[in-house]
């Protein structure tokens, strides 16, 4: 016979809030997605910046990213919510982590796809400008999707590094997983072992799943040949 603080009271703790967890879990996954399609876009509009022949477009990008690559996280959340509104920019504190999360990363994207673009071989862009493309069509047709190819591996930690820095949200408002499993153990401290370690199999279902996607991607382009 369990006693009641033996395993089942854990998995009660736990089947007792399934809707809850489901609810932040689905959330969580929203603020990854989101962001992450946001910052790959950004981020590789930005590291075309940084390649440009254009001198001030290469210095405009690496301000961006020097500046916010060395704040923390937390103070961009801190600004994206609090200064925001002073001019008249207000969203849902949901929308205000999308961006936040968005600004951050979108430096690291475009640091690890400058890296694959720096990578490419240099014959590649001197044979498309014999061919007569421009600096904007060698990069979009030639470069940058030899560089891709390069940095799934990066890319795939830069989306697990946000999918971890999804639970900073829940300091500012947003019921994610982490900001359930805060709301659950104030109400209920006996539950504290089993909310904590649901949310760890959370977030590992999230970045577990990433890590197979990212590999299989790898695998896949790998028997394309280039």
């Amino acid at each position: 016979m369990p006693s009641p603080t033996g395993g089942w009271s854990l998995i009660d703790a736990v089947l007792d809030n399934l809707d809850v967890f489901r609810e932040g879990f689905v959330r969580t996954l929203l603020l990854s997605l989101f962001a992450a399609v946001a910052a790959l876009l950004l981020g590789s509009i930005l590291a075309t910046m940084r390649v440009s022949p254009v001198p001030p477009l290469r210095w405009a990008g690496a301000a961006y990213v020097e500046i916010v690559r060395n704040t923390p996280l937390t103070v961009v959340f801190f600004f994206v919510v609090f200064v925001l509104p002073q001019v008249d920019i207000v969203f849902s504190y949901f929308t205000f982590a999308v961006v936040a999360l968005t600004v951050y990363h979108t430096a690291f994207v475009c640091e690890a796809v400058r890296a694959g673009v720096n990578g490419v071989d240099a014959g590649q862009a001197e044979a498309a400008r014999a061919l007569g493309l421009t600096f904007p069509q060698t990069l979009r047709l030639v470069i940058l999707p030899q560089a891709f190819r390069n940095v799934i591996q990066p890319l795939g930690s830069v989306g697990s590094a946000l999918i971890r820095n999804t639970s900073i949200a829940a300091a500012f408002g947003v019921q994610e997983l982490t900001g359930v499993s805060q709301g659950l153990t104030t109400a209920n401290p006996s539950d504290v072992i089993a909310v904590l370690l649901a949310g760890i199999v959370c977030y590992l279902i999230l970045t577990l799943s990433l890590a197979a996607g990212v590999g299989f991607a790898e695998r896949r382009l790998a028997a394309v040949p280039r």
